[in-house]
C-alpha cells in the first residue's frame, strides 16, 4: 500500500544530516528540534501555536482534557474512523455519541448532528477522513449556535483545505498523526496539537509534560506525550517535500478516477473541500473477490475500516446496534483503499489500473 523505501532514498541524505545533529547535541526531548517543528507546522496549517506530543492518539486526549471534558460529558462524532478518534473520547470518561456519515465524502453528516445534540454534549471531534475535508462551514454554524467545541481530528489530512483555509485551524484545536504511513510520516510514532487559542496552547504543552510548566512542579495531572527530537528531525525535513507529495497523491489519484470511474464509485472532490487522498478509497459491491484476486496478482489493497464504530466491542456498552448507522455500515462493507504513495511509479499506476480493468471486466 506504502512503498516507504522508495521515498526514503529521496531524502536520505538530508535526514541523516539531522539526526546526526541531534545525536551529537544530546539533546533528545522538547529541544531545538521540535520547537521548530512546532512553529513551521502552526505556520504551515494557519495556526498561531503548535504542541509536539507523542502520537496522533495522545493528540486526540490531550485536547479533550484541555478542554475540561470529562466524566457525564458526551462529544459527538463518527462512528466511520480509526479506533482512537472514539477511544480518546472515552479514555477521558466522556461518552462518544455517533452520528451518521455523508455517501460521497465518508465525513461526519452535519445535517445529522443536531438531532444527537444533548445538555450533556459539550463538543464535536469532526474527523477528515483518507485526507477528504469534512463541510466545517456547516460544523462551525453549528458548534456556534450550541456553543460547542470542535476537536479537528485531521490526521489523515495535513495540507488539505476548506475556503482556501488547511484544516487543524479551522476548529478550536486541531490534532495531526505523524505515524510512519501518514501523508506526512515519522519513522516513528509522533503527533502535535495545533490552536488559535493561548490558553489551550498553554493546556496542552503543560498536560503533555505531567501537568508541569516548571521541572518537579505539577499544578495538574497530566501525561508523558512528548515528541523526541530524533522524529522531530526527520519531520523537518520532510515537512520540506510535503507540498510536492500532495501535489503526487492528487495526480496519482487523478488517474485512477479518470481510467475507473466508470467500473465502481470513485472518490469525490467536493467544491471548496481539499482531498489530498491520505487514501484512495473506492466502493463496489464484490470488495472482497476484487481485493483477493488483486493479492493474486501482487497488488495490494485494504480495507479502511471494515467494522464501524458502533459495532465494536470495546463499545457495546454504549448500546447502539446493527442498522443505527446505515451510510457507516454500507460503506464499510463495500469499500477498498488501492495504493496511494508518492513514489508510485507511472508504470506501476498502469498495472494496477489494467489489472482492475481486466478483473472487472472479467467477473461481469
Amino acid at each position: 500500500m506504502v512503498d516507504l523505501k522508495e521515498e526514503l532514498r529521496l531524502i536520505r541524505e538530508p535526514i541523516l544530516v539531522e539526526l546526526t545533529e541531534v545525536i551529537e547535541s544530546g539533546d533528545y526531548i522538547l529541544g531545538k528540534k521540535s520547537e521548530e517543528l512546532e512553529k513551521l507546522v502552526a505556520q504551515y496549517v494557519g495556526a498561531d501555536y503548535g504542541i509536539g506530543v507523542a502520537n496522533g492518539t495522545d493528540a486526540l486526549q490531550l485536547s479533550l482534557m484541555a478542554l475540561d471534558i470529562g466524566p457525564g460529558d458526551e462529544v459527538i462524532t463518527t462512528p466511520f474512523t480509526f479506533f482512537a478518534t472514539a477511544e480518546a473520547i472515552e479514555q477521558v470518561g466522556a461518552k462518544p455519541v455517533f452520528v451518521d456519515i455523508e455517501e460521497e465524502t465518508y465525513n461526519i453528516d452535519p445535517a445529522k448532528i443536531e438531532a444527537a445534540i444533548t445538555p450533556h454534549t459539550k463538543a464535536l471531534i469532526i474527523v477528515h477522513l483518507y485526507g477528504q475535508v469534512a463541510d466545517m462551514k456547516e460544523i462551525m454554524k453549528i458548534a456556534k449556535t450550541h456553543q460547542l467545541k470542535v476537536i479537528e481530528d485531521a490526521c489523515q489530512a495535513i495540507g488539505s483545505e476548506c475556503d482556501g483555509r488547511r484544516v487543524g485551524a479551522l476548529g478550536d484545536i486541531g490534532c495531526f498523526s505523524f505515524f510512519p504511513s501518514k501523508n506526512l510520516g515519522a519513522f516513528g510514532d509522533a503527533g502535535i496539537v495545533v490552536t488559535n487559542q493561548k490558553e489551550l496552547y498553554e493546556k496542552v504543552s503543560k498536560l503533555r509534560n505531567h501537568g508541569s510548566e516548571t521541572k518537579y512542579q505539577h499544578s495538574t495531572i497530566g501525561m508523558n506525550s512528548r515528541l523526541d527530537e530524533l522524529q522531530a528531525a526527520i519531520l523537518l525535513v520532510k515537512l520540506y517535500y510535503l507540498d510536492i507529495f500532495l501535489h503526487k497523491r492528487k495526480e496519482i489519484a487523478r488517474r485512477y478516477t479518470e481510467h475507473l470511474h466508470h467500473l465502481f464509485k470513485t472518490p469525490s472532490v467536493q467544491e471548496n473541500r481539499e482531498h489530498t487522498f491520505h487514501q484512495y478509497c473506492i466502493e463496489l459491491d464484490n470488495r472482497d473477490e476484487l481485493a483477493a484476486e488483486l493479492n493474486k496478482k501482487g497488488i495490494a489493497s485494504a480495507i479502511y475500516y471494515p467494522i464501524p464504530l458502533h459495532l465494536q466491542e470495546a463499545f457495546q456498552h454504549l448500546h447502539y446496534k446493527e442498522g443505527d448507522f446505515p451510510v457507516a455500515e454500507k460503506s464499510a462493507k463495500r469499500i477498498l483503499a488501492l495504493p496511494m504513495f508518492p513514489m508510485l511509479s507511472f508504470q506501476k499506476q498502469d498495472y494496477i489500473m489494467s489489472t482492475v480493468k481486466r478483473l472487472m471486466k472479467n467477473n461481469g
